[in-house]
């Protein structure tokens, strides 16, 4: 097959894009910083390929939000302009086939609606004013119609357009503003990641361009796209090339079954509305449908192991004339993510990890596969029309996300925005190393160490050991406004970032050894991993700290009840405590009864032996415990009977809780807190005075 663009493995170092300036005036990264980056994501290309659309974000520490605006900059990474000014959230821009217009999710009206802008400015449009608001705008191949998607109530669904919608405001005002606030909860999965569910239900709609009601394609008491991200690798549904019909990804049919089962599957629905047809029957999860340009064949991502999230996502191929399907990446031990055609219909484009980094691969439709971009984290890729560029993504541990192309005319990748590299010339922030070393069974294992600028020769320094969630993830080299290794450095710590049994990007095996072994070998990969890091000649072995969030905040408990006195002190968040609450209370049940071996009652070994509650005999080391209200995940009463167990012992401990946050934390005012908080506590234990000769 002939290579359209060529194999361009680069490093990052080549993709940074950031003007040197003179050693001497730079200057270690700041928390300040992190509230002046230009937060760049959704690069969109135009189908003629002149002009690129992206979202520019920036956190405001004074509202406590994060305010989004559309930009659009040519091709060459010229004639850059502001698209959008309000102070609402704009983003996630489509463009329509004939390019003359911009679709685009928008909050001015207080509820996200689809709205309408031409590459050139002017005065936005309002598309949609449907009372459950509508997101990812996707234009039919004709452009006469969007499809999106809205949260809505299904017993209204069947019902002409404008007696549901009313049915749909009716029953929203109660909920936000009837007097009486009580639920009435039938069923599980009531509430999920940081939101309560209310019965409503994730339905594909279609709306003409040119005025008129919009229509629900996907009605009845079933989600239309993902409700978890586990499953979810974007938007999750697409026209036909003909337009004729839609592919999307459906929930599991038995919707009783859904807070433990991972079955999604492949449908299909005329865009005219009618009886869906399915298309898969894998008992594991299949999504993110896509069509060759031809309609001859879909693509999609396939998981094999039902009840598994973390199972390998192949890339699959199903020929619509012949009804047959196969794997295109068979042979690569690697999760396919956010799959994209060429124009050409011969090969697709996708990110996979690999051994901590995020390349962008290519594969044929013969199953070969080239990496085309190696280091550092890649995505959100979009093509021309013409296919005359990919454009894409790119960010690395160093540096925040800017928007790349390559092509045969480009030569090596060109960055084409620079929305935060007058900022960063003035900043040193060194870059990771990669380090291997043995862990459980001489099993190699990588990390990352991070290094405080200007650190001095012969010296050294605190070192702080950071263990990543999941427990299936990894620890990338790649930005992250949350938990952002190069900042904690930055304070002056040695930071070691290991990627340990259960982590991804490692081959499927290496993933799958955690289920079952919470705190079995993958412990003692940490453990050999913080005795490689105390052979390093720049650490102090004597001065040291362990933090981590959601699984990182589990191994935080467990090292309180195994890691001795190793540690001078532990940052958790989010972590879970006890297993037996853990899953009383969870809402993804199907991770749990994975990782544990089944539910509490058929196997109550695998909820005991790793559970660190039982362990609290042991404790005896300084802790921060930071847990969130809205953290249905890993819910709030993990943290709290953490943040119990250590002050009835009389360890010295702090409790950080924000009221108004899930998961994670993503206000600006709030992670202004957080960092804050964290890296105090972090320094009256590491005392940056401790560094030694």
């Amino acid at each position: 097959m002939k290579k359209r663009f060529g194999l361009f493995i680069l490093l990052t170092s080549l993709l940074s894009g950031a003007p040197e300036s003179p050693a001497q005036s730079k200057r270690p990264l700041e928390l300040s910083d992190m509230f002046n980056i230009r937060r760049v994501s959704q690069p969109s290309v135009s189908p003629d390929g002149s002009q690129i659309v992206y979202t520019v974000t920036i956190p405001s520490l004074g509202s406590n939000k994060n305010a989004s605006d559309l930009w659009v900059i040519s091709a060459d990474g010229t004639n850059r302009r502001q698209l959008t000014t309000d102070p609402a959230n704009d983003r996630n821009a489509a463009w329509s086939p004939d390019g003359r217009l911009l679709a685009f999710e928008s909050t001015r009206t207080g509820i996200s609606q689809i709205w309408l802008i031409g590459p050139d400015g002017g005065e936005p449009i309002q598309l949609t004013s449907i009372a459950t608001g509508a997101s990812e705008p996707v234009w039919s191949p004709d452009g006469n119609s969007i499809a999106f998607v809205s949260e809505v109530f299904p017993e209204y669904s069947r019902l002409p357009f404008r007696e549901s919608n009313a049915r749909n405001a009716e029953r929203l005002d109660s909920l936000e503003n009837g007097i009486v606030k009580a639920k009435v909860i039938t069923g599980l999965l009531y509430r999920h990641w940081d939101s309560w569910v209310d019965g409503k239900r994730k339905h594909i709609f279609v709306q003409p361009i040119d005025g008129g009601d919009p229509r629900d394609v996907t009605p009845g008491n079933r989600d239309a796209v993902p409700t978890s991200s586990t499953f979810s690798s974007g938007i999750d549904f697409a026209f036909s090339p003909d337009g004729t019909e839609i592919a999307y990804t459906a929930t599991p049919a038995n919707t009783q079954e859904e807070a433990w089962s991972t079955n999604h599957d492949i449908y299909t629905v005329p865009v005219t509305g009618g009886t869906p047809k399915q298309l898969t029957q894998n008992r594991a999860a299949d999504g993110f449908p896509r069509y060759s340009p031809d309609g001859r064949f879909l693509a999609y991502r396939a998981q094999s192991v039902p009840g598994f999230e973390a199972d390998r996502w192949q890339l699959m191929i199903y020929d619509r004339e012949t009804g047959t399907l196969r794997s295109l990446t068979a042979s690569l031990d690697a999760s396919v993510d956010s799959p994209v055609w060429d124009p050409t219909g011969t090969r697709l484009y996708f990110e996979a990890q690999h051994e901590g980094e995020l390349p962008l691969y290519a594969v044929g439709l013969d199953g070969s596969i080239e990496m085309l971009i190696q280091k550092g984290a890649s995505g959100s890729v979009s093509l021309p029309g013409n296919g005359s560029m990919l454009v894409f993504e790119h960010r690395s541990a160093v540096r925040p996300s800017e928007v790349f192309a390559i092509g045969p005319s480009l030569g090596i990748p060109r960055q084409i925005t620079a929305e935060n590299d007058e900022l960063f010339s003035a900043i040193d922030i060194p870059p990771p190393e990669g380090v291997w070393f043995d862990g459980a069974g001489g099993q190699p294992i990588q990390a990352w160490v991070f290094k405080p600028a200007g650190m001095a020769e012969g010296k050294r320094y605190p070192f702080v050991y950071m263990v990543h969630g999941g427990p299936q993830g990894a620890w990338l080299n790649s930005w992250s406004y949350r938990w952002n290794p190069a900042l904690w450095a930055a304070q002056g710590y040695v930071v070691m970032a290991p990627n340990p049994r259960g982590s991804t990007g490692f081959g499927q095996d290496f993933t799958n050894e955690i289920s079952g072994d919470w705190g079995g070998k993958v412990f003692e990969d940490l453990m050999k991993g913080l005795d490689y890091a105390e052979t390093l000649p720049y650490v102090d072995p004597d001065n040291k700290a362990a933090a981590g969030a959601s699984y990182g905040g589990y191994m935080m408990n467990w090292f309180q009840g195994h890691a001795g006195d190793r540690f001078r002190t532990l940052v958790t968040h989010c972590g879970v405590y006890n297993f037996y609450s853990m899953y009383g209370t969870t809402e993804e049940l199907w991770f749990d009864e994975w990782d544990h071996g089944g539910t509490p009652w058929d196997a109550p070994e695998g909820y005991e032996r790793f559970s660190p509650h039982k362990y609290a005999k042991n404790f005896n080391t300084p802790n921060l415990v930071i847990h969130n209200e809205l953290d249905y995940r890993v819910p709030f009463s993990e943290g709290m009977q953490l943040f119990t167990t250590l002050q009835r012992k009389g360890i010295p401990s702090k409790l950080l809780y924000f009221p108004d946050e899930g998961h994670w934390v993503n206000k600006p005012a709030n992670s202004k807190l957080w960092h804050t908080t964290v890296f105090e506590w972090l320094g009256s234990y590491l005392s940056k005075g401790d560094i030694i000769p």
